[in-house]
Order: C-alpha cells, then sequence, then structure tokens
C-alpha cells in the first residue's frame, strides 16, 4: 500500500483571496514503511509574501522570484502523487490550497476522501491534549529540534514518524513483513524463492568472537532483567 505524507506553505491562509502554495514536501511510505522517496519544491507564487507569512516560513520574495511557478511544475507533482493516499495534517488546509492551484492550471481536482488527516486522528484519540505537529513530536518522543521554521519536506518527514505512532507505532514485524512481501511478489519469477524450505546445511555464522564478547559486555550493563539475556547465544550459557 502506497502512500504519500505531504505538507504545503503557503502565502495565507485562503486561496479565494488570492493566497498561492509556496513549497510542497512529500514523503513516500509503503506498507507504512518510508521508502527514501520524496517529492520537494519550492513555487513563484506571483504575488508578494505577506510578512505574517514570512515569519512562519522564512520564505521571501527575493528567494522565490527565480523558482517554477505551479503550472511548470503541476505535471510531476501529480505524477508523483498518482492515486495514492494523502496523509496531511490539517489536511483540509492544504487540500483546498492544492485544488485552488490545480484548478487554476485546468487539472481535475484531488478527491477530498483521498486525504487521511492526522489532525482528526489525534483529536480523536487523545481528546482535550494539544494537537500541533510540535505537541505530538513531545508525545511521542520524536526530535524535532531541525524545526526552527516551517519547511514542507522536514515537516512532512516529522509527520510520517507522527503518522506511524499514530497507527500504533513502529510494530517490530513491520520489516519482516516488508520483506516477507517483497519474496511473495517474486516467487514466480525466482525459483530459489520458498516459503516452506530450509536449508540443508546451515550457513556458517557470520559474527566474530570479538563482536560476540563485545555484545556479552553491553547486555552485562544493561541488569538482570534485560530482554537480551534471553537471546545470548548458547555457547555462552
Amino acid at each position: 500500500m502506497r502512500e504519500i505524507v505531504l505538507d504545503t506553505e503557503t502565502t495565507g491562509l485562503d486561496p479565494n483571496q488570492g493566497d498561492r502554495i509556496v513549497e510542497i514536501g512529500a514523503v513516500e511510505l509503503w506498507n507504512h514503511i518510508p521508502t527514501g522517496k520524496t517529492y520537494h519544491q519550492y513555487i513563484n507564487p506571483e504575488r508578494t509574501m505577506p510578512n505574517e507569512a514570512f515569519q512562519v516560513h522564512g520564505l521571501g520574495d527575493d528567494f522565490l522570484r527565480d523558482k517554477p511557478v505551479f503550472l511548470s511544475i503541476a505535471s510531476d507533482f501529480v505524477e508523483f502523487i498518482a492515486d495514492s493516499k494523502l496523509v496531511i495534517h490539517n489536511a483540509s488546509f492544504d487540500m483546498r490550497f492544492l485544488n485552488a492551484e490545480l484548478s487554476w492550471v485546468k487539472r481535475p481536482h484531488i478527491p477530498l476522501e483521498r486525504a487521511l488527516d492526522t489532525l482528526a486522528i489525534a483529536r480523536k484519540k487523545f481528546p482535550g491534549s494539544p494537537a500541533s505537529l510540535d505537541a505530538l513530536c513531545r508525545r511521542f518522543g520524536i526530535d524535532n529540534n531541525a524545526r526552527t521554521l516551517h519547511g514542507a519536506l522536514l515537516d512532512s518527514e516529522i509527520l510520517a514518524e507522527v503518522y506511524l505512532e499514530l497507527i500504533g507505532g513502529r510494530q517490530p514485524d513491520f520489516m519482516l513483513s516488508a520483506q516477507a512481501t517483497t519474496a511473495t511478489e517474486h516467487a514466480g519469477t525466482d525459483r530459489h524463492v520458498s516459503g516452506s524450505k530450509q536449508r540443508l546445511k546451515p550457513l556458517a555464522p557470520r559474527v566474530s568472537d570479538a563482536e560476540k564478547q563485545a555484545h556479552l559486555e553491553m547486555v552485562a550493563t544493561l541488569g538482570d532483567q534485560a530482554m537480551w539475556r534471553d537471546h545470548i547465544w548458547k555457547e555462552q550459557t
């Protein structure tokens, strides 16, 4: 399942009053795991930047003057998001701006039902508690020290972490599930892939004695109740 975590920066609060998008950042997730693939674009809003908006994101007229207009980047943006679910904090705000920009360049709107609003999820999960992105970072212990100003790509990267926590946290089997899915997808073309057969002869250990000793010394510092004591190599027990 492909999802796109997305954020925008704008010149203000209302596209119907002439406000425009000046930055789009997006992060690709596959089965809730970041793939490392991102989309990032600064955009010339074809208008001056109000001081109130500049104080939020720091994107001024001089910086944006030579950036492409939305018409020039619309195709690449639409191609990147494709038909994926969009994960957005306060989705109605960003969707209103995105669809306004798309309508101005005569492109179809993005259906609102494609947007998953993490603000709504947070308010439902933690009623009465602050639900801003910064507040959720504090709740989940996510480092957002780099967020001195709002930035679309950085905010979408942070939101991806927050989203994974909101839907249940990073489960220990996420990566194993992804590997199993990959193996299944390639089973028809790779005759060596098998979910049930075992090697006739186990592979030789690849952990050196020095690495084993270092591990034992690290585990010894964790206390008698450390779970890793249950996973020490048999020859050491």
